[in-house]
Order: structure tokens, then C-alpha cells, then sequence
């Protein structure tokens, strides 16, 4: 079984907004909903859970009523103190009608642009492995500095990758791996991957998607208002704004 676990409990505060970007309308759409319609709509996903805020739910569950069409929705957990605790509340909450071999994939609502090629090969990826991640490969130089004013180290960029979503793990095991961090550790975590890796966990990479971005700043969200509108003109059906 395959649940998809959409964060969705984000403030938004960089994006220069009075709500949270993934509420914001485009298209007549908030921007959470372009994420649910893809996994709602894939035949390989089994439930969607959400991680929101108490405030959002009602305007949630209206908006499922055109964005979930196959009714997959499961049920909403509470945000946690940071990222990562707002995953580990979502992973109980899945757990309890859920094995531990069954798989959860965590997207972040702020990427509207998931396609269900991406979905489809993060689960194809994730047999006889305990996690997947899709990444790409960085293009710029990259050094490495620990003060940010002055450069500590030459990297080799053909040896870093930047991290994307959704990531998808094995639920049993990917749990067991957020709880060795609690109370604390848990807090210093920025990435979904990181409590697999520092576990042990089997992890494997696949190419990402450069369109897959994540709305943070005012110019990520002006960004996506630009693709909806040239797919609208140009009649692309693929987001289901045509």
C-alpha cells in the first residue's frame, strides 16, 4: 500500500504573503490542490494524508470535493514544531491503519507541479530498496564556507546533489528512523532524507524534475502563475487548468 503524506502546515513567511503560499489562488485554484489532483488521480497511490493546520481544514475538505476525485483522501494530523516533526506526526497517524512494509511518500504542498511520471517513478524505484529521493545534479560551482563570508573548501558539484520531492521510504522502517531523534535531534533536521541516511536506511536516487520546484520566494509563486497561464493559452490539459 502507497500513502502519500502532503506537508501542508507551512507559514510561507519568505514568500512575502498575508496566508500561507500553498492557500494562494491561481488559476481559481489554491496552489495545495494541483498536487492532490496528481496523486488522487494515480492508480498507485492508495490514501492521501495531510499535515494543516486546524485554521485551513474546512477550506481543505471544500476543496476536495473537486481535487480528490477518487476520494482518497484519509484524514489530517497536526504541524509540529519544524518540518520534520510535522512528518513524524503524519507517520503516526499512517501507521495506525497502515504495515510496516507499506510505503509513504512525502510531497510538500508548495510544489504544484508533480506530474504523475515523477510518482510513478519514485515508487517503481522504491522496490527492494527502503527509500527513494529524486534529485538533480548542480550546474554552478559550489564551495563550501562556514562562516558565509569567506570559502573553507573547493567541492566537487559531479558529487552533490540538490534534493527534491515527493521522497518515498518504507513507513516501519522510516519511522523507527524519526523516533531515534526524538526529543531533540529531530529539531535540526531540513530535509526528509536526512533521519534515512543518518539510520542506515537504503536509500537510492533518481533523476528529478527541474519543473518540480518548490514556491518559497514571491518570484517562485510569480513563476508558477506565468507556467499556469501559458498552459491555459496553450490549452495543456496536464494540471487540469485548461
Amino acid at each position: 500500500m502507497n500513502i502519500a503524506l502532503i506537508l501542508s502546515g507551512g507559514t510561507g513567511s519568505r514568500a512575502g504573503t498575508d496566508i500561507p503560499k500553498q492557500y494562494i489562488r491561481v488559476a481559481g485554484r489554491a496552489i495545495l490542490t494541483y498536487s492532490i489532483g496528481v496523486l488522487s488521480a494515480h492508480r498507485d497511490i492508495d490514501g492521501i494524508h495531510i499535515v494543516a493546520a486546524a485554521s485551513w481544514r474546512e477550506a481543505i475538505t471544500a476543496w476536495l470535493a473537486d481535487c480528490d476525485r477518487a476520494k482518497k483522501f484519509r484524514g489530517f494530523s497536526e504541524p509540529g514544531a519544524n518540518r520534520q516533526l510535522s512528518i513524524y506526526n503524519g507517520l503516526l497517524d499512517i501507521k495506525a491503519c497502515a504495515d510496516d512494509a507499506d510505503r509513504v511518500l512525502i510531497h510538500d504542498a508548495a510544489r504544484p507541479l508533480l506530474t504523475a511520471e515523477t510518482v510513478s517513478a519514485c515508487l517503481a524505484a522504491a522496490d527492494g530498496h527502503e527509500g527513494v529521493i529524486p534529485v538533480l545534479p548542480m550546474k554552478d560551482t559550489v564551495y563550501g564556507s562556514t562562516d558565509g563570508k569567506t570559502i573553507n573548501a573547493l567541492l566537487d558539484r559531479t558529487e552533490i546533489f540538490a534534493g527534491q520531492a515527493p521522497e518515498v521510504f518504507r513507513l516501519g522502517a522510516y519511522l523507527d528512523a524519526n523516533r531515534r531523534l526524538l526529543p531533540d535531534r529531530i529539531l535540526e533536521i531540513n530535509g526528509s532524507t536526512e533521519p534515512a541516511v543518518m539510520a542506515g536506511m537504503d536509500m537510492v536516487m533518481i533523476p528529478g524534475d527541474e519543473r518540480n520546484f518548490k514556491i518559497t520566494t514571491g518570484g517562485d509563486l510569480e513563476r508558477f502563475r506565468r507556467l499556469v497561464e501559458e498552459r491555459k493559452e496553450g490549452g495543456d490539459e496536464s494540471m487540469g487548468i485548461a
